[in-house]
C-alpha cells in the first residue's frame, strides 16, 4: 500500500478524532475535506473536484463512497476497507446514495457533523445534501473539527515538513542562480519547480508565485512571462513540498540598483519578523502575531501598504490552496503550542512608487523560540 505513515499514526489520529467527536457529542461525521481523508486514512487523491465523502462513526468504523474513477486510488492509497461506489448517470443526486448508506449505517435520527467549509464541498452539492439530511437528523457544522487537530504535527509529519523545508531551500538556489538581467522568468520558474521535483518532492497545492517589474507587487500567480531588465524587483513565493506537506518561502529580489525605497521597505520586513519570531511562542495567540506586524508596520507609516493577514498555519494540503484555516489576523483566539508549522511573510506593497518587498519562511513552534526551517539568511537580495 502507498502508506506515508506506520498505521500506529492512523490509529493514534483516529482516536483523537473519536475523543473531539465525544466532546461535541457527533454520532458520525462526513469528511468532504481532501486535507482530513487523507490525515485520517492515507487516502490520496484529486477526485474531490467530484462528489465524495467519508463516513466517520463514532465506534470508529469508516465507510467512503465515491466515484469509480477512485475505487483502486483509496485502496491502494489508504487503510480505509469499506468503499462505495456512487454511479454517475444523468442528473445524479449521490446525495441520495449517501441518505441511503446512513440508513444502512443506523445513523437514522443521529447527530451528524458536516465538512461545509471546504474546497470538497461545492454550493451545489450542499444543497442538495441539506435538501437530502433535513428531516433525517441533526445536522451541524463541523468543519473545523480536524482542521483544528491537524494544527499540531507528530513527529513523522514534522520529518515531511522538514524535507519540505529542504526543498523550498534547493528551489530558491535554483532561482538565485538564474536571476539576472535578462533572465526569462519561465526559466527561474521551471527550475524551482524542477529542483522540488528532481528532489522527490510533489506539486504544490498551489501555482508558485512569481512576478517582475509592476506585476512584483501582485500576491497572485497569473499568466504570462517576461524577461527582467537591468533594474527590476522580482517577487516570489513557493513551497518545498514532501507527502503533500508544505514548507513556504516568500522574498523579493531586486535586480540591479536597488532604490532607497527598497531598501527602506526590507528593514521594515526584517524588524517586523524577528520582533514576531520573540512571540511565535506557546502561550501567544495567533492575533498578537498579527498585532506586532500591524503596529510596527503602521509605526513606519505602511498601513496602507500592509496586508490584513501576515501568515497561516502549513501542513498537509490540496488544490486550490496550500493554506490551512487558522491565519495571522486581527483577533484570531488561536493559541500556539509546540509543533505547529507556521509560514510567516511580511508583504509591503508600496503602489506609490511602484515599490514591493516581500520577506518570508516557515517555522516550528518549540516549547521557547521558535525554530526556522530555512538554511538561507533573511538577507536582502541583490542580483
Amino acid at each position: 500500500m502507498a502508506l506515508h505513515f506506520e498505521r500506529s499514526e492512523f490509529d493514534a489520529r483516529l482516536a483523537r478524532l473519536l475523543a473531539r467527536m465525544q466532546e461535541e457529542k457527533l454520532d458520525a461525521m462526513l469528511l468532504f475535506a481532501q486535507e482530513s481523508m487523507y490525515w485520517l486514512t492515507g487516502y490520496d487523491t484529486f477526485g474531490f473536484g467530484f462528489f465524495q465523502t467519508l463516513v466517520v462513526k463514532a465506534d470508529g468504523s469508516m465507510t467512503l463512497l465515491t466515484r469509480s474513477a477512485d475505487l483502486r486510488q483509496a485502496q491502494l492509497t489508504s487503510v480505509i476497507k469499506d468503499i462505495r461506489v456512487w454511479v454517475d448517470r444523468p442528473n445524479v443526486d449521490p446525495t441520495l446514495d449517501l441518505k441511503e448508506l446512513l440508513v444502512e449505517l443506523d445513523l437514522l435520527g443521529a447527530r451528524i457533523g458536516v465538512e461545509y467549509d471546504t474546497h470538497g464541498m461545492t454550493g451545489r452539492i450542499a444543497r442538495l445534501l441539506d435538501h437530502q439530511l433535513s428531516s433525517f437528523g441533526q445536522i451541524v457544522d463541523a468543519s473545523y473539527v480536524i482542521s483544528r487537530l491537524r494544527l499540531t504535527k507528530s513527529s513523522a509529519e514534522i520529518a515531511y515538513i522538514e524535507r519540505a523545508a529542504a526543498l523550498a531551500d534547493d528551489a530558491l538556489d535554483a532561482a538565485l542562480s538564474l536571476i539576472k538581467p535578462g533572465a526569462d522568468e519561465a526559466d527561474i520558474l521551471a527550475a524551482m519547480q524542477g529542483a522540488v521535483l528532481s528532489g522527490g518532492g510533489d506539486y504544490p497545492a498551489n501555482e508558485f508565485i512569481i512576478g517582475s517589474g509592476q506585476d512584483a507587487l501582485l500576491c497572485r500567480y497569473k499568466a504570462g512571462r517576461r524577461r527582467l531588465d537591468a533594474d527590476d524587483q522580482l517577487t516570489l513565493e513557493w513551497a518545498g513540498v514532501d507527502a503533500h506537506y508544505h514548507a513556504a518561502m516568500m522574498r523579493t529580489v531586486v535586480i540591479g540598483n536597488s532604490s532607497h525605497r527598497h531598501r527602506e521597505l526590507y528593514s521594515a520586513c526584517l524588524e517586523t519578523l524577528q520582533a514576531i519570531e520573540t512571540i511565535l511562542t506557546p502561550g501567544h495567540t495567533f492575533g498578537d502575531v498579527f498585532d506586532m506586524h500591524a503596529r510596527i508596520m503602521d509605526e513606519r507609516g505602511l498601513a496602507r501598504h500592509r496586508l490584513n493577514a501576515c501568515g497561516y498555519s502549513l501542513g498537509a494540503r490540496f488544490s486550490p490552496s496550500w493554506m490551512e484555516h487558522e491565519m495571522f489576523h486581527m483577533g484570531n483566539p488561536q493559541e500556539m503550542v509546540e509543533n505547529m508549522s507556521l509560514f510567516v511573510h511580511m508583504i509591503i506593497m508600496d503602489s506609490d512608487s511602484g515599490t514591493a518587498m516581500t520577506l518570508g519562511q516557515t517555522y516550528l513552534t518549540t516549547s521557547q523560540t521558535p525554530k526556522a526551517l530555512s538554511r538561507h539568511p533573511l538577507e536582502f537580495l541583490n542580483r
